[in-house]
Order: structure tokens, then sequence, then C-alpha cells
């Protein structure tokens, strides 16, 4: 048990930092929380928690060393997650060329956009992701014994799901305080270009890194 504890904590710290660390899946959850509001925020997050559930799947049942040892697949894969990329970044791009009138309350019910469309986005973007698929099966090949039960990896892989859900829930509350999102919503212009260029940069950047 306490192999197995130790294992916990060192996956807990390594996964905690790289959720943190700001790529495709904060900026999808900041855009929808200053656009759409909290609720449509927190139903992102639980989007995005969902998406590791994915490949923590593929990884435990050994699909994820398959991909990464063959190269088609591999790339193919790496291939579609940075097409979605681009389009969530050139919806920003459009988005901020659209005048948008947002209500500001949230706790309203009002929405732009249905519960469904926030969870999968959220979903997508964390389940194409293809440097998800590396960093799992780095960590859990690394970390994890080969002697560790599957329903202990399992539940490693559970717990690591709850921690993205409430990062990002986190971060939707933040985004979502009166002061801050009207100070994102007075520059939303400029600031949904910026995303969409940031995410356009990530995913040109997955591409280029493609070995055809």
């Amino acid at each position: 048990m306490n192999v197995y504890y130790h294992e916990f904590l060192t996956l807990t710290l390594i996964h905690f930092l790289a959720v943190i660390i700001p790529g495709p899946d904060f900026i999808i959850s900041v855009r929808q929380s200053t656009q759409h509001g909290y609720r449509i925020g927190c139903i992102t997050a639980v989007g995005i928690g969902c998406g590791i559930s994915v490949h923590v799947f593929y990884t435990l049942m050994g699909v994820g060393l398959v991909l990464s040892q063959n190269h088609i697949f591999m790339s193919l894969f790496q291939i579609i997650g940075a097409l979605y990329l681009l389009y969530l970044g050139w919806n920003c791009l459009k988005g901020g060329s659209t005048p948008i009138e947002i209500n500001m309350d949230v706790t309203s019910e009002h929405r732009t956009i249905s519960y469904h469309q926030a969870f999968m986005t959220g979903f997508w973007t964390n389940a194409l992701n293809p440097k998800a698929t590396i960093f799992f099966l780095a960590i859990f090949t690394s970390i994890v014994s080969t002697t560790t039960p599957l329903y202990i990896q399992i539940l490693y892989g559970e717990w690591m799901c709850l921690v993205n859900t409430l990062w990002f829930i986190a971060v939707s509350l933040i985004f979502t305080q009166p002061r801050i999102r009207s100070g994102f919503l007075k520059y939303n212009s400029i600031l949904e270009k910026v995303m969409g260029v940031l995410l356009g940069a990530i995913a040109i950047r997955l591409i280029l890194g493609i070995e055809f």
C-alpha cells in the first residue's frame, strides 16, 4: 500500500503541474466562461475532465502504446487533433469580429449555447489533444509499476479526471467574477482574436512536429 501511496502522490504532483500550465483546455475554459457564464464554464470543465478518461482508458488497455509505436496512426491522430484546434481557433477569430451581447448575471439561466454543446467542446478539446496521449502514456509507463493492480490504476485515472474538472471549475469561477469578466468583455474583440491566434499557433506547432 505504501508503494501505491508513493505512486499516487507522484502522479498527483506531476499531473497537477501539467494541468495548471495554460494550454488549449485553459483557453477554451476561459472563453466559455467569459462568453457564456459560470454554468456553461462548469459544464465545459466537466467535459474536459471526461475527455481525460479517453486517454486513461486507451493507456490502460495498451492502445496508447500501440499508437505511439505506430507512426501512421500517431501522425493521423496528431493531424485530427491539430485540425480541431484550428477549428476552435477559427471560431474565436470569427467571434472576435462579431459584436456580442452578454448577460453579466452569472447565476442567470440565460445562455447562448446548450449544455451539450459546452460539454462536447470541453470533451473534444481534451480527448483530441495528442500531447495528452504522450503525457499519459509517459507517466503511466514510467511511474506506475507493472505490478500495480488494474483497479488501482483506474482509481489513479479517475482521480486525474476529477482534478482536471475541479481545476477548470475554479478557472470558470475566477473568470466569471463580475470585475474580471467585465474586463474581458470590454476587450472581447481583441481577446477573442488573441485566443484564436494562440489556438492556431498550437495547432500549427503540432502539425510541424509531425514526422511524415
